[in-house]
């Protein structure tokens, strides 16, 4: 029976995004094979690679580097940016032993955990407690941390590859927790969790459009900011905190942080709240800057009749090498 050329071309671009997504797997899985130390020496190579090729993440890096650090010099940035290329890899990397690894493997990675005391005391309530994990070091072991000490329930988003999405929720969930959508349902079941006193897990710093955002100051630069969190804070009265896991050198394992949240992320001024939010955020990244996650796009949008920044820089590029 012949294929109509419409079908082929839907059915070939399936094929390949299966066999993107098998072979990322299959990468996952053997990388969890090393030892942490080899694994970030592995991922730092990529690191390189990825300092001397153009691509859309370096460009919006570069662009977001030059948004937040707006006084250092241009050699500064490029050593930045450099290093979070070198971490960006180990992010990468890292997730073999991260997805796979058993649980006394994944806590042994741990060497350090401050400010515990604010999750006592926030969970001394009985209100539960709001944890935001923004994307600075290995986030996914802050979530993996949360599952193990604590009754976890988090927001979670399918990746785009839809081949990878069970791979990756079965990982993330392995050790109890338990994931809900990005959609009236998980927000109910987050509400649900936090009057049982539990965890609920949060990215606080993703671009949630301009349907349930409002901008706010992010490193000084106007960011569309969830106000999902201080909504969920204000309604149940639970404690915010941040959690963030720094990665150290050579391999060496991890240092968490808990971070107390200021007062005001609570505030039914969602300005003032969203102000707050970002503001812990920026907290987090002072801990290590080139562990945060610079190639994403927090400052996408038009605002006040100015271009969005990545365009600009696009165009100011365009222009350089046509001069």
């Amino acid at each position: 029976m012949s294929v109509s050329p419409s079908t082929s071309e839907q059915v070939t671009p399936r094929l390949s995004r299966r066999l993107i997504a098998s072979t990322l797997c299959v990468a996952i899985r053997l990388l969890s094979f090393t030892f942490l130390r080899v694994n970030h020496f592995y991922g730092a190579c990529v690191g390189r690679v990825l300092s001397v090729v153009a691509s859309d993440m370096k460009h919006v890096a570069e662009t977001n580097l030059r948004i937040a650090f707006p006084n250092q010099t241009e050699g500064q940035r490029r050593t930045l940016l450099r290093d979070y290329l070198a971490e960006m890899g180990k992010t990468m990397t890292e997730l073999g032993p991260l997805w796979s690894w058993n649980r006394r493997r994944i806590s042994n990675l741990i060497t350090e955990i401050r400010g515990k005391e604010h999750v006592t005391e926030a969970l001394s309530h009985g209100k539960g407690v709001i944890v935001l994990v923004p994307h600075f070091g290995a986030w996914e072991l802050s979530g993996l941390h949360l599952s193990l000490e604590y009754q976890v329930v988090s927001l979670y988003r399918p990746p785009r590859l839809s081949g990878l999405a069970a791979f990756v929720k079965n990982a993330r969930e392995r050790f109890g927790a338990v994931l809900v959508p990005t959609n009236v349902s998980g927000v109910r079941a987050l509400r649900k969790s936090l009057k049982l006193n539990q965890m609920t897990g949060i990215l606080p710093d993703q671009d949630p459009g301009d349907e349930g955002s409002v901008r706010a100051p992010f490193f000084g630069y106007s960011a569309r900011t969830m106000v999902l969190v201080s909504r969920l804070a204000a309604k149940s009265q639970s404690k915010v905190v941040y959690l963030a896991a720094e990665r150290l050198p050579r391999g060496a394992g991890y240092r968490l942080h808990y971070l107390p949240a200021h007062p005001d992320i609570a505030s039914t001024d969602e300005l003032v709240a969203a102000s707050a939010l970002n503001q812990g955020v920026e907290d987090v990244i002072k801990i290590a800057p080139p562990q945060y996650l610079w190639g994403y796009k927090r400052f996408r949008g038009r605002i006040a009749g100015k271009i969005d920044p990545y365009k600009q820089a696009k165009q100011a590029a365009s222009k350089r090498r046509a001069a």
